[in-house]
């Protein structure tokens, strides 16, 4: 009954008539007793942090049981009214919706040029690109907030959405993804009298749905859960996002367990991104992956 999937499977590290050897169902449990473990350690915190946010204070600090004494689902709109955090949520989503147009548009533009037009001197700019990689983004982080500063466009959204659009892997992304379009199309746009731009708009972007949409859920959570460059451009503005609101919690007088509710909100839009999209996350990062 276990290994019943397996009588399709004609693929893949395991096959059914591999399944006739002893050996290997014992290697193939281990590898799922392995994976259980895996899920079970990665779900355990957030699990917790919900579970303990239906605690008070008394019981949060003096009850070593993972189960509240009982579910009132009260507590957390009060949290919620309390700590006001709809309009953080508000100013998050501002965020987040800027920051994914600014990276599918930016970055598209660029894997274009560099994947699809190739004028003079492309595999110089790509070589450029590959080699911000290998920096680590924390070391421009002062120089990014000089210059932004020194431009006058702090307090504001528009350095958070413009980083974004500056990101090096979902450009190595959709680069590896337009090269595999078919070449026929482009040539037919421009027969056609498209220019470079419409043929973007009009033909590169709705054959990239696939791609695009993994680039819209990465930078999606990604931009959600940004904290540094938020806290440095927004903070005193009014428009703080739910993560730097978060870390404000230090110096106010919220409790225990209306910080641990304040976390719960804010892991729930990554969660159900990902459950609702993970598919389309697995299949389109293999289809915009770098060749062997």
């Amino acid at each position: 009954m276990f290994f019943d999937n397996y009588r399709k499977k004609e693929d893949g590290a395991v096959r059914f008539y591999d399944l006739h050897s002893k050996r290997t169902k014992i290697l193939l449990i281990i590898i799922y007793l392995i994976c259980l473990a895996v899920i079970i350690v990665s779900l355990f915190p957030p699990i917790w942090v919900f579970l303990a946010s239906f605690k008070d204070i008394k019981e949060f600090r003096r009850s070593a049981t993972i189960l509240p004494s009982q579910f009132d689902f009260s507590v957390y709109a009060k949290t919620w009214n309390d700590l006001k955090f709809a309009k953080f949520y508000i100013n998050s989503f501002i965020s987040v919706a800027g920051s994914v147009l600014s990276a599918v548009i930016f970055n598209g533009l660029l894997a274009y040029v560099l994947g699809v037009i190739k004028p003079k001197g492309h595999k110089v700019i790509y070589g450029l690109v590959m080699w911000s990689l290998l920096i680590p983004s924390t070391t421009s982080v002062v120089a990014l907030f000089i210059n932004i500063n020194r431009i006058g466009i702090n307090q504001s959204f528009l350095p958070l959405w413009l980083s974004f659009g500056a990101n090096a892997f979902y450009v190595v992304l959709f680069k590896q993804f337009f090269e595999r379009l078919p070449k026929e199309l482009v040539e037919a746009a421009k027969l056609d009298g498209c220019g470079y731009l419409k043929t973007f708009t009009n033909i590169i972007l709705p054959l990239s749905k696939s791609i695009v949409m993994v680039v819209v859920i990465f930078a999606v959570n990604a931009a959600w859960s940004d904290f540094l460059l938020p806290y440095l451009v927004l903070n005193g503005s009014g428009k703080e996002t739910v993560m730097v609101r978060l870390f404000m919690f230090r110096t106010s007088n919220a409790t225990d367990v209306e910080v641990l509710r304040a976390v719960a909100f804010s892991i729930i839009p990554p969660v159900i991104l990902f459950t609702i999209f993970q598919k389309q996350i697995t299949e389109g990062a293999s289809a915009g992956a770098l060749k062997g």
